[in-house]
C-alpha cells in the first residue's frame, strides 16, 4: 500500500512534478477568461496579466467533487492519501476536502494553516515522511505537529494590490505608496498578519531579516525562498545582503528558490520576496 500526498495549487515548490504528489489546480479568472492555475496559466503569464489588468482576478476554491474524483483513484489503487490544503482561513478548499473525505477512511486531511511556500514546505516534509515508509495517519499527525513550527515571512514591494483587493483601506494604501512603505507580513493561525512597516526597500529588507533572526531556521527541515513577479532580482539582493542566513549551511547553487503563484500573487503583487522555514526548537 502506497501513500499519496495531495495538495492544491495554492502551494509553490520548485522543480518538476513528483509522481507521489497530486496537485489539484485552483481556478483563476481574468475578466471572462478562466484558467486552471499551473495547467494553462504559468506564474510568469499570471503576473503579465496581473500587471496589465485594471481589475484583480478572481480565485475559486476547489470543490468536493474535484477531491472525490482524486480519492476514487486512490481507492482504486488500494492506496492511502494525505491531503494538505491551503489555509482554511484564506479559502474554502480545506472544507471541500473534508467534505469529500467523509466517505474515504483511507484519506487524511490536514489544514496547512498557511499558503504558497509555507504550504509548500509542509508538502515537502510529507513527501520525506513517505520516503521513510510512514503510513497516512502518522504522516498527517507529524505534519500537523510540524505545522506549529512553520514560519512564513514576506516583504511586499507595494501596497497597491492589498488596496485593490480591499485588504487594507484605500487611504492607507495611498499614503503608504506615497511614503514608499514596505510592509513585512507573516501568517499566524492561518491568517495573513502585518508584522511591521519600513520606509524604502533597504529598510524593508533589514526588517525582514530581523524577523527571520527572531525565529532561527532549522536547516534539517525543508526551507523555501520565493519571489513574486517576473524577476528574482530583489530576492537575490536580499540573499546577498544577508549571506549569514544560509552561508555554511546551504551551498549558494542549492538555495531552494521558487516563484510564488497566483493564489498569493493576486494580493501581494510583483516584486515581493518570502521565506518559509521551520523555526529551531
Amino acid at each position: 500500500m502506497s501513500v499519496r500526498i495531495i495538495t492544491d495549487s495554492g502551494f509553490d515548490i520548485p522543480g518538476e512534478g513528483d509522481p507521489r504528489l497530486t496537485v489539484l489546480p485552483l481556478s483563476i479568472t481574468f475578466g471572462e477568461t478562466t484558467y486552471a492555475d499551473g495547467v494553462d496559466l504559468t506564474n510568469e503569464r499570471f503576473f503579465e496579466l496581473l500587471i496589465e489588468s485594471d481589475e484583480l482576478p478572481k480565485t475559486s476554491q476547489a470543490t468536493p467533487f474535484q477531491y472525490q474524483q482524486i480519492f476514487e483513484q486512490v481507492r482504486a489503487a488500494g492506496d492511502e492519501a494525505v491531503v494538505i490544503t491551503l489555509s482554511s482561513g484564506l479559502s474554502g478548499t480545506y472544507q471541500s476536502a473534508v467534505t469529500a473525505a467523509a466517505d474515504y477512511p483511507e484519506v487524511r486531511v490536514v489544514d496547512s494553516k498557511n499558503v504558497t511556500i509555507g504550504q509548500g514546505i509542509l508538502v515537502q516534509y510529507a513527501l520525506r515522511l513517505v520516503d521513510e515508509g510512514r503510513g497516512a495517519s502518522e504522516i498527517a499527525s507529524l505534519v500537523e505537529s510540524a505545522r506549529e513550527r512553520l514560519v512564513l515571512l514576506a516583504l511586499l514591494d507595494t501596497l497597491e494590490y492589498l488596496k485593490r483587493g480591499g485588504r487594507i483601506p484605500k487611504s492607507v494604501g495611498t499614503i503608504g505608496e506615497l511614503l514608499s512603505i514596505k510592509p513585512v507580513v507573516g501568517v499566524r493561525d492561518g491568517e495573513v498578519v502585518m508584522l511591521g512597516k519600513a520606509r524604502g526597500s533597504k529598510n524593508g529588507r533589514n526588517l525582514l531579516h530581523q524577523e527571520v533572526e527572531k525565529n532561527g531556521i532549522d536547516f534539517a527541515m525543508p526551507v523555501l525562498i520565493g519571489y513574486s513577479g517576473l524577476s528574482d532580482k530583489l530576492l537575490r539582493k536580499y540573499l546577498d545582503d544577508n549571506r549569514a542566513i544560509w552561508e555554511g549551511k546551504v551551498a549558494e547553487e542549492d538555495l531552494p528558490i521558487t516563484s510564488v503563484g497566483a493564489t498569493v500573487g493576486t494580493h501581494v503583487g510583483p516584486n515581493a520576496i518570502a521565506l518559509a522555514f521551520f523555526r529551531v526548537e
